[in-house]
């Protein structure tokens, strides 16, 4: 005798949602030569010997009678910038291949470009699976690309990271000062981060005659919206620094912002020269950034950039917008 459960589809399908699976886009070509393609997550490697891979397609999918009719099929595993590729391909009814570059494959079929690898198929048998029909393909070509790939995980897109080998522990330096904070503090990790990073731009500011306190003033004003004094050094208390009115004159000296108004109602806005220099500091902000990030790979720099958003807005109570929003217009905001 055999034991059942009572199992609820909603519940079997969260608990499945537990695994991790990379996300596909296969196509074919139908019996009238029409291209047709479709985001699957079902794919999966049978054997390297034959190089068998298979996926599977619900048997209530329109494309159904598509891809049983044809001999060929291509897998494109995506990259973690495609997204959108998966989305488009998963709607029913959407001109899914308007406007994309193809190459073609085995049998005419369409090939994808940007995906982090891709498999030409022939069809070398189905299976009737409950609900599913699957596909076994015996591959006849494939390309690997250098590309972090898009996964999907409990109903969602993710990035995947990978871990570092464990390396040995470096010996103890016996001569290095006793901190009351530990080194694997965030407070300690994020401080450390920030004070690395603008130190490599240093060069840069005293190259423009411009100091710390001067990139943090034109880094608010670089949002657009003018600000008094007050304001600034408001704003700028949050990181532990305080402007005067005889800063912002002194920047205003060198052509780099605006002022209107005398006193307490004094004023500054960057000027266009103000706004150039900005930007060519954006491009410096951004190349220390890559050379941080060297060794780093794209996903994991992704989620850095994800988590870091996450920590600000787990702290910004109280805060103004200007710290606590990661969509601020500042320019070269990346690193300072």
């Amino acid at each position: 005798m055999t034991d059942t459960c009572t199992v609820d589809p909603r519940e079997f399908r969260n608990a499945l949602g537990a695994f991790t699976t990379g996300v596909t886009i296969v196509t074919t070509c139908d019996a009238a030569g029409r291209d047709v393609g479709l985001t699957v997550n079902s794919f999966n490697s049978v054997s390297l010997e034959p190089p068998l891979v298979l996926w599977s397609l619900a048997r209530s999918s329109a494309s159904l009678a598509a891809f049983v009719e044809a001999e060929y099929f291509a897998v494109h595993i995506l990259g973690a910038r495609q997204e959108a590729l998966s989305n488009l391909f998963a709607r029913r009814g959407a001109d899914k291949f308007a406007g994309i570059e193809l190459e073609r494959g085995q049998g005419g079929v369409p090939l994808l470009d940007g995906c982090a690898a891709r498999f030409e198929c022939r069809t070398a048998y189905r299976h009737e699976g409950g609900d599913h029909e699957i596909f076994v393909g015996e591959v006849l070509n494939f390309e690997h690309f250098d590309r972090p790939p898009l996964v999907f995980q409990k109903g969602g897109y993710a990035v995947a990271v990978k871990t570092p080998a464990a390396k040995p522990a470096p010996p103890v330096d016996a001569s290095a000062p006793e901190s009351s904070i530990s080194r694997d503090a965030l407070v300690y990790l994020l401080g450390s981060a920030h004070a690395m990073l603008l130190s490599k731009m240093r060069p840069e500011l005293r190259a423009r005659g411009l100091d710390d306190d001067d990139y943090f003033v034109l880094n608010v004003l670089a949002a657009g919206q003018p600000r008094s004094v007050a304001e600034l050094d408001a704003l700028m208390a949050y990181a532990a620094r305080h402007v005067s009115a005889e800063q912002v004159r002194s920047l205003a000296s060198r052509g780099l912002v605006l002022c209107s108004g005398e006193g307490d109602a004094l004023r500054a806005s960057l000027s266009e020269p103000g706004r150039r220099t900005m930007l060519e500091l954006a491009a410096v902000s951004k190349a220390v950034e890559e050379d941080a990030l060297q060794q780093i790979d794209f996903s994991e720099a992704h989620l850095l950039r994800h988590l870091l958003k996450r920590v600000i807005r787990n702290t910004a109570q109280g805060v103004p917008a200007l710290w606590s929003s990661h969509s601020s217009k500042s320019i070269g905001r990346s690193t300072a």
